[in-house]
């Protein structure tokens, strides 16, 4: 199984329609099974064309550009957390190439005004692979010593929405640095997850962030941090996890790089 997550800064970059088809070949031609994606925009004033999702979401921006490279096995769910950039419903998103069999989204901060960029929702999807239901969750998380909505507040409350059985994955963007003890990191491993990246027998240094972005503007460091994980509820056997999109192998799409795993689910 491959799987994909990305921060993708949603209509918020420069030649963005360019780096949304540089993706979609990318997708196209690795083939993922499942990809989370966060800070997926839609604008408030675009028309609707089903449900939540509207005409310029950018997820349903991208399944039309699969389909124009003939790649049609790919759907979405989609839900918006928060208004974000003045204009845009901000959301998450879990796209699949195997069938989507529920999906549901829920608030992981104790504030749940939409128009305060804080609140954080996760978006969910149970997809059966190889005919196993397994649980996916794409999120967008606080940073560890924030004092309107603190990380530890949001993933216990995630922690809560996770199923006792079965397999579970958690995808995105955690904002919280790997390489600083005793925060987000360290505590998300102590509670039932495990990092692929540390399972991986073959791995570069998942960097995924490097110099001064929105939310770390402060970074300071010049070698970058690794906050954009695929973290799942059971240890696997990993072959790899690769960061993408960091302009080096692959070209940058959005303000962070992605990751990519392979990995083998237990029989």
């Amino acid at each position: 199984m491959k799987l994909l997550t990305l921060n993708v800064h949603g209509w918020q970059e420069e030649n963005q329609m360019e780096k949304l088809k540089m993706l979609a070949r990318d997708i196209a031609n690795e083939r993922y099974d499942v990809i989370a994606l966060q800070e997926v925009m839609q604008s408030i004033d675009s028309p609707v064309v089903k449900g939540n999702i509207k005409q310029n979401n950018y997820a349903l921006v991208l399944i039309q550009l699969l389909q124009e490279l003939d790649v049609h096995d790919y759907d979405f769910v989609w839900d918006m957390a928060h208004y974000g950039f003045e204009t845009y419903e901000e959301g998450l998103a879990i796209l699949s190439r195997h069938p989507i069999k529920s999906n549901n989204s829920f608030f992981v901060t104790e504030l749940q005004d939409m128009n305060n960029w804080k609140t954080r929702k996760i978006v969910s999807a149970v997809i059966t692979y190889e005919g196993n239901d397994l649980n996916f969750f794409s999120g967008h998380f606080g940073w560890w010593n924030d004092e309107t909505a603190p990380f530890k507040e949001q993933i216990d409350a995630f922690f809560k929405h996770v199923p006792e059985s079965g397999l579970s994955f958690l995808m995105g963007d955690l904002n919280n640095d790997a390489n600083v003890r005793d925060e987000g990191f360290d505590y998300v491993k102590s509670n039932r997850f495990y990092d692929t990246y540390e399972m991986a027998e073959k791995k570069d240094d998942g960097i995924t962030i490097k110099g001064a972005i929105a939310g770390w503007n402060q970074n300071g460091k010049e070698d970058g941090r690794r906050i954009d994980y695929i973290l799942c509820s059971k240890p696997l056997n990993v072959k790899s996890s690769y960061v993408r999109f960091n302009g080096k192998e692959t070209p940058m799409v959005s303000d962070h790089a992605g990751v990519t795993v392979t990995l083998e689910l237990e029989n």
